[in-house]
């Protein structure tokens, strides 16, 4: 994981490109397990989102790794 980018002539964390990065994959994701029924069968549908957007990001930040 990147310590942190420069943008615009300030330096922001990586985490913050990991997060806007994730957003889209997120949305793209939502959109399908909600087409397919998914959030049917869960407890709490909004907790599942949550755990779905957490996984992307970390999945996103553990393949960025050495």
């Amino acid at each position: 994981m990147l310590r942190e980018v420069a943008m615009l002539g300030a330096f922001v964390p990586s985490l913050l490109l990991y997060f806007l990065a994730a957003i889209p994959l997120f949305l793209v994701f939502d959109k399908l397990t909600s087409h397919l029924g998914f959030y049917r069968f869960v407890w709490h549908p909004a907790l599942a989102r949550f755990a779905l957007f957490v996984c992307l990001l970390s999945g996103l930040v553990l393949l960025s790794g050495p």
